[in-house]
């Protein structure tokens, strides 16, 4: 009885391992959910998901939505812009909803954010913020550096305590109130917790940055929040919930083109600016804005000679706005952005004229034709009717901001007669 017994025993252990085992090996699964993204064709049978397919068919929505809704306005934007991000690391940001957590997700987008941000935003700076134990603290002040903005943010990842929302708006509006006035100021925030522990009153705090024209956006990690959603419509700002980390991606990269600018600030002003040159190769100075000694690194600032370490900046000397010529080139493009292209139908006629045009794609020079050698999905210019595939579509309109079918075609210059 007593060998029985053991046997048993060891038999209910050995169960209860694998029980554990098969707990923790489906829970990856569950997870993910990865089974509602399937998909079943005309038979019933699983067919391959065309991720390409689904991104690119919520891009043209959110394009369509732009376009329509700047549809016969023209709309001035900001283009020098300064931008804090806080981002909320309060206990809340442990949770693991999103895998691996809140806090992780939060990390790897933001800097994601960030290289977007200064692509699109050549001219604008940001500075970093995070919310500890009730407390905001300064990460990073306004700079046009990702790399050092990057850094700062991956060394301080520790969530810790309760958030407070009204601490981090105070922190940013002495922060923002300090900036040029044609400037424009904004605030993303990134919040993980369910609530916000203030020392005062945080309705005089939003009516503060309301005067002081700071443009305040939310984006929530856990539910909606009166507070926060009271916060964007005071400002002009925009709220939103995510819910995956696909979503927060789409909500953060939303922030990235320069809004539309505020009432007040759309008055053209003349900005006086600096093309400082890049300091010679083994040159020793000072740099300006990190009080160190410099070989060969940095630029100088043209009318005081101060030295800085990159652009743009403000030096901090004779307050000069320095700049490069290639930022204000990259950020004509959004004066002037490229109108959507065209969806062309699939047509399944072998004697269709269009059919010839569209074999191959403009810009990638790749077929256009899918399984079975029938047409595929493409788009077309509106202006040089030039065919281009879904690849290219994006990248013309994300990154390249030009379209190569329009820039290519001979245009003879014209030649204008003065009459006397």
């Amino acid at each position: 009885m007593s060998n029985e017994r053991k046997r048993t025993i060891g038999e209910e252990e050995e169960d209860e391992e694998d029980a554990e085992g098969i707990g923790e090996w489906e829970r990856s699964y569950v997870d993910d959910r990865s089974w509602e993204a399937l998909q079943e064709d005309e038979s019933g049978l699983l067919r391959p998901i065309d991720n390409s397919a689904i991104y690119h068919a919520q891009y043209r929505r959110r394009l369509r939505l732009l376009s329509a809704a700047a549809a016969g306005t023209r709309i001035q934007k900001g283009l020098i812009r300064y931008l804090y991000i806080v981002i909320d690391f309060s206990r809340a940001a442990a949770e693991t909803d999103f895998r691996p957590s809140r806090m992780a997700v939060m990390a790897k987008h933001v800097e994601a954010f960030i290289r977007e941000f200064f692509d699109q935003n050549p001219l604008s700076q940001i500075g970093l913020v995070s919310i500890k134990n009730g407390i905001a603290h300064t990460l990073t002040d306004l700079g046009g550096s990702p790399e050092s903005h990057i850094k700062a943010l991956m060394g301080k990842l520790e969530p810790l305590g309760d958030s407070s929302l009204q601490n981090a708006l105070e922190l940013v509006h002495e922060h923002l109130n300090q900036v040029p006035s044609y400037g424009h100021r904004e605030v993303l925030i990134l919040y993980s917790a369910l609530c916000t522990c203030d020392p005062g009153d945080i309705m005089e705090t939003i009516q503060k940055c309301k005067k002081s024209k700071l443009r305040c956006s939310v984006i929530g990690l856990s539910a909606e929040m009166f507070i926060c959603k009271h916060l964007c419509q005071e400002t002009g700002g925009l709220y939103s919930v995510a819910v995956d980390e696909v979503h927060l991606k789409d909500l953060l990269l939303e922030h990235a083109p320069p809004p539309p600018a505020i009432a007040e600030f759309a008055i053209a002003n003349l900005i006086k600016m600096g093309f400082p040159q890049r300091a010679a190769e083994g040159a020793v100075a000072i740099c300006s804005c990190h009080k160190e000694v410099k070989i060969g690194t940095g630029y100088m600032c043209p009318r005081c000679k101060a030295r800085v370490c990159e652009l743009p900046t403000e030096c901090t000397l004779c307050g000069l706005t320095l700049v490069s010529s290639p930022h204000l080139a990259r950020s004509y493009h959004h004066l002037f952005p490229i109108a959507q292209f065209d969806e062309v139908p699939t047509v399944s006629s072998l004697n269709d004229p269009r059919r010839k045009l569209r074999k191959n794609c403009f810009g990638c020079q790749q077929s256009l034709l899918g399984a079975g050698n029938k047409p595929g999905p493409c788009v077309t210019c509106r202006k040089c009717k030039h065919y281009f595939c879904l690849d290219c579509d994006i990248y013309i309109h994300e990154s390249l901001h030009n379209c190569p079918g329009c820039e290519s075609i001979h245009r003879p210059k014209s030649v204008s007669l003065m009459e006397e």
